[in-house]
């Protein structure tokens, strides 16, 4: 089975991919953080900075964009091929009001017409085999179904299926036993996200798609068939999780996990690259405590050290309060337990 880093906007950029990568080898693949190209033929700098092959070396790499205007997709593709990518990610699942709004990402999944046109014209002119990510559909799971009857006239590289609708949000459970539609209908090689966040999800899941995950039992015959039929076997995307416990896809894949010297030297060393790229190591601690927001449901107890590490301003005080978070608290022996 194959484990996948989902993105995850101001978070899995190249410096944390690159630090990621660097302890816990191994991945299967990481995915951008979302490029959103514009109608004057450009990436913002920035952005384009984050799938510069020289930022992300040795690290396995699929770019998504975002956009709901073919020809845009399309010289985006065409940059991101010149630039030695083998395959593009299409961003249709993304569920903020802005971009919806704006008929992107998840907004896209409204209009099956406008859709499916748009999927012709990229599908027919890119010059990189193009994967999808999608909700379940915008309001309700209903939905799904119709939306499958277009994704399955086009030679998809791979799809993902993260299983809530855009109206879910990140706060409402997923809805994996719905991925069993996508197993039953789509041709294509498949990919699972949502809600594994820690070993016992993923153990839940296996039960639920024993095929799928290459376990070898007995299934439905069109799902067994279909897990047979992929190249390599199915595929999980690990997100919030995999922040929180990085060596979440090991846990799933062989039962390692990582002791906290080094959690804590993979914690220092994406510190200190972010004081080097930031330039300033209050911004750097900013970003730290975006990835501490996840990584620290990976310890028992703790909530007065978080609480201090949350209100800290002082760059010395920070690092001091993560010192003793490794030295004093226990991980949870199960992997994470999300307040999230």
């Amino acid at each position: 089975m194959k484990f996948y880093f989902a993105p995850m906007e101001g978070l899995t950029d190249y410096i944390f991919r690159n630090t990621h990568h660097r302890f816990f080898p191994g991945l299967d693949r990481y995915y951008t953080p979302f490029l959103s190209p514009t109608a004057d033929g450009r990436f913002d700098r920035k952005a384009f900075r984050d799938v510069l092959p020289e930022n992300n070396a040795g690290v396995p790499l699929v770019p998504q964009l975002l956009t709901r205007h073919s020809q845009d997709f399309l010289w985006a593709a065409k940059l991101l091929a010149e630039n030695g990518y083998s395959q593009v990610d299409l961003n249709l699942g993304c569920p903020s009001g802005t971009v919806v709004a704006k008929g992107k990402g998840a907004g896209q999944l409204r209009d099956l017409a406008a859709l499916d046109r748009f999927l012709d014209e990229i599908f027919s002119q890119s010059p990189l085999p193009i994967s999808i990510k999608t909700r379940l559909g915008v309001q309700d799971d209903g939905e799904f179904p119709a939306l499958l009857e277009v994704f399955c006239r086009y030679p998809v590289a791979e799809f993902t299926v993260h299983t809530r609708v855009r109206e879910d949000f990140y706060r409402r459970p997923a809805r994996p036993e719905r991925f069993r539609l996508a197993l039953e209908r789509c041709p294509f090689p498949l990919c699972y996200n949502g809600d594994i966040l820690n070993l016992a999800d993923f153990r839940c899941f296996q039960a639920q798609f024993p095929a799928f995950c290459g376990v070898n039992v007995e299934e439905t015959p069109g799902q067994a068939a279909h897990a047979e039929g992929l190249a390599g076997g199915g595929a999980v995307m690990l997100g919030r999780g995999l922040v929180a416990d990085p060596a979440l896809f090991l846990r799933c894949k062989n039962g390692t996990s990582a002791d906290k010297n080094v959690l804590k030297a993979y914690h220092d060393t994406l510190f200190e690259n972010y004081c080097s790229a930031f330039g300033n190591a209050r911004n750097a601690m900013s970003r730290m405590k975006e990835f501490w927001f996840y990584h620290s449901a990976l310890f028992v107890g703790g909530e007065k050290l978080f609480k201090q590490l949350r209100k800290s301003t002082d760059v010395g005080i920070f690092r001091t309060i993560v010192s003793r978070i490794y030295n004093e608290l226990d991980l949870r022996e199960d992997g994470t337990k999300p307040a999230w």
